[in-house]
């Protein structure tokens, strides 16, 4: 009888030290899952900004795209070619006539 008790003894100790051993290594995948989990966190919170950044930067040029096209409608007036020709090129009407002002 004897000899079964220390058997039993001997069994519950490895049994206890087998738990031991098992929660020691769930708990160290808990905190590596935790650390992890933090670091992906991280860099979602990056990349959320990068989108951001390039949602503002789409719209800017798309902004831009829309003032080129309306330059590009702008340029094809009567009007425009008309000024353009005035400013840059010196041209006038034949009836027309130009005062210059003495610098």
């Amino acid at each position: 009888m004897a000899r079964r008790r220390r058997i039993a003894y001997r069994k519950r100790q490895q049994n206890r030290f087998s738990m031991f051993l098992v929660s020691l290594v769930v708990v160290m995948i808990l905190v590596l899952v935790g650390v992890r989990s933090a670091e992906l966190h991280d860099k979602i919170d990056v990349k959320r900004a990068e989108a951001a950044l390039l949602d503002e930067q789409i719209e800017a040029e798309q902004n831009r795209a829309l003032e080129i096209e309306a330059l590009g409608k702008e340029v094809q007036t009567k009007g425009y070619i008309e000024d353009v020709a005035r400013e840059k090129l010196g041209l006038v009407y034949e009836d027309e006539i130009l005062f210059k002002q003495d610098k």
